[in-house]
């Protein structure tokens, strides 16, 4: 479970890194929309993660038994 920690926390540190080049003024139309892209691939692959955690939850207080990812 701990990599997927790292892999969702990295995610975010990527996409405050897209943000802040977003931002920049100096960004081609190209590079943004690339960019764009790139981001909201991470975006789902974030909500995803997310999700799955969630229904673990979910599932784990209904039964009171760990489940296995």
């Amino acid at each position: 479970m701990k990599e997927k920690t790292n892999n969702l926390e990295q995610s975010f540190l990527e996409l405050n890194d897209i943000i802040k080049k977003l931002e920049s003024e100096e960004i081609s139309l190209e590079d943004s929309f690339t960019l764009y892209q790139e981001g909201i691939k991470l975006l789902k692959s974030c909500n995803d993660s997310i999700d799955r955690v969630e229904k673990q939850l979910i599932i784990l207080g209904e039964s009171g038994d760990p489940v296995a990812v």
